[in-house]
């Protein structure tokens, strides 16, 4: 009888299961190692059971996991190669993103609570997952990674950056990683699509997510409906809102204000002399706020 191909096998697997392979290949490719207590934790199943799937997943792709007895773990191998995961950034980054063990359900294209439902097409904007997963890494075990970077600002010196990733942020339309320059002794964001090389480096970080300020610490933005729209459409706004009182407030981080800003079209003028049918919405604690984001003012 002729061996069952790698498709044969996963297709004759129970869904569950396939979920737990897919998580054990991204942790192994995206975070640099998995364990027994990871698979574990993250199904809420038995250490014997995790080894189950360990060893499970040893068998359909022998040459991608390499074990560590010092690490209690196992590591991608050199020849590491995608076997039961969709392992492309725009897959994976989301589910790390809202912390989901699977990306997607054994329903194809069918939904699954029998309501169609749509989001925009945004363009990509990722760098391929080799450098996508050096990146990670280097924040999943707390280490330093050395980039070429392309800025937009007017940085004259294009030399590769050594930098302390500790988080990751989305913006709506881009991902950005979340790091402190040893260059410019500073914690600031690095848009990963800008980024053209990376390698992690073997060397632990020293300025951790904990002293970095504008991360940690949030910040209660107040908006309000553009003054120039009627009063109909005011009101109108602020139920949309689920606003109270005639405020709209949102919790954010310090760090990621300037996005929310942006992401949400507010007119951050002084005068409020942006269309108020394209920014329906003002800052109105302006004065508190816009130290932490002075360039998404204008």
């Amino acid at each position: 009888m002729a061996e069952k191909s790698l498709e044969q096998q996963l297709a004759e697997l129970k869904w569950a299961t396939r979920q737990r392979l897919q998580y054990i290949e991204i942790m192994a490719f995206y975070c640099g190692l998995v364990t027994r207590t990871d698979v574990a934790r993250a199904f809420a199943i038995s250490d014997p059971a995790a080894t189950k799937d360990l060893n499970l997943y040893g068998k359909l792709a022998p040459e991608n996991l390499i074990y560590r007895q010092a690490l209690f773990g196992y590591t991608p191998a050199p020849g590491f190669e995608e076997c039961v995961a969709d392992l492309s950034p725009e897959a994976v980054l989301p589910m790390i993103a809202h912390n989901l063990t699977a990306m997607s359900g054994p329903y194809g294209t069918q939904p699954i609570f029998s309501i169609p439902a749509e989001s925009l097409p945004t363009p990509a904007r990722l760098p391929d997952r080799a450098i996508t997963a050096q990146v990670l890494r280097a924040v999943a075990q707390k280490k330093k990674l050395l980039i070429s970077y392309r800025s937009l600002s007017d940085r004259d010196s294009e030399a590769p950056r050594l930098i302390e990733p500790h988080a990751l942020a989305h913006n709506g339309l881009r991902w950005h990683i979340r790091a402190y320059n040893e260059e410019t002794f500073d914690f600031r964001d690095f848009v990963l699509s800008r980024i053209e090389a990376a390698q992690m480096v073997d060397t632990p970080s020293e300025s951790s997510g904990e002293f970095d300020e504008e991360w940690m610490e949030t910040i209660a933005l107040e908006l309000a409906p553009h003054p120039a729209l009627p009063e109909r459409k005011q009101r109108n706004l602020l139920m949309d809102y689920g606003a109270e009182g005639g405020l709209i407030l949102i919790e954010v981080r310090r760090a990621l204000l300037g996005y929310l800003l942006q992401q949400l079209h507010v007119d951050t003028t002084a005068d409020h002399s942006l269309n108020p049918h394209a920014y329906q919405l003002i800052v109105a604690n302006r004065d508190e706020v816009e130290p932490f984001a002075g360039w998404a003012f204008s």
